[in-house]
């Protein structure tokens, strides 16, 4: 089982009311978990403290962030020369690589809230004109906040897309690697696995595309008029994270 996190265990600083012993009771049974996110907010130490906080028990090895696989990524390049738009917090993570605002190879771009700025995006499309890769964590539309939901970089990504001409490449869901990065981590094959997400797209839609089972939770930034728009049908919908033990026989 994976278990996407923002708004399918917790929101902002607070669990989903039961999603705590559901999480116990799925471990419990045996079945090999992990929980894959593709928040860049946070590096991977400080996303297990804050999971840890609100109450869950989970451990680093378990948790598969979008971050995480683009280190990945750009180890298995020559000597890349970089930028980062990336949390404070989360460049710590990628300090081995070159950077350069102005020479660099591959740009990452991850959360960075209200640093956007057109002068910032008109920066990464003249590197991107110059020959630079653009590497999205992800490219998620919109997330779901404490104060309602809140625009994603998806659209920074699309708009440095449409001015360059350049193809993004992207790390997190719904990217098929990403998933085949959880699942050889638990050693089991994709169609013994399935997702659980509040994201009919990025969660459900890249899962099943992976081969997995996509189970779509009604909390968190879902929304019945999107979900029904899309041609993405889940496996299994539920209102809460706190039904699954139950659909799972339990």
């Amino acid at each position: 089982m994976l278990f996407d996190l923002d708004g399918v265990l917790y929101v902002g600083s607070q669990p989903i009311p039961g999603a705590i012993e559901a999480v116990d009771t799925v471990r419990a049974s045996g079945m090999p978990c992990r929980f894959i996110t593709n928040t860049s907010t946070l590096s991977l130490r400080a996303l297990q403290a804050k999971i840890n906080a609100i109450g869950f028990s989970i451990e680093i090895e378990e948790i598969i962030s979008a971050p995480q696989a683009a280190l990945f990524y750009l180890q298995r390049q020559p000597d890349p020369v970089c930028r980062f738009l990336l949390a404070d917090d989360v460049k710590q993570d990628f300090m081995q690589f070159r950077q350069s605002d102005t020479e660099a190879e591959y740009i990452i771009v991850g959360d960075i809230g209200d640093a956007w700025s057109y002068t910032l995006l008109n920066e990464v499309f003249n590197c991107l004109m110059h020959g630079a890769k653009l590497i999205a964590i992800h490219k998620n539309r919109f997330w779901q906040t404490e104060h309602g939901l809140q625009m994603d970089i998806g659209g920074f990504i699309h708009a440095l897309e449409y001015a360059s001409g350049v193809q993004t490449t992207i790390i997190g869901k719904p990217s098929i690697d990403f998933f085949r990065i959880a699942l050889d981590e638990m050693g089991v094959q994709a169609e013994a696995a399935a997702i659980i997400g509040d994201d009919i797209d990025s969660d459900v839609g890249g899962g099943q595309a992976a081969g997995l089972k996509g189970f779509l939770v009604k909390t968190g930034k879902y929304r019945q008029a999107y979900a029904e728009a899309s041609g993405i049908k889940p496996d299994l919908v539920l209102d809460s994270i706190w039904e699954l033990p139950a659909a799972l026989g339990l």
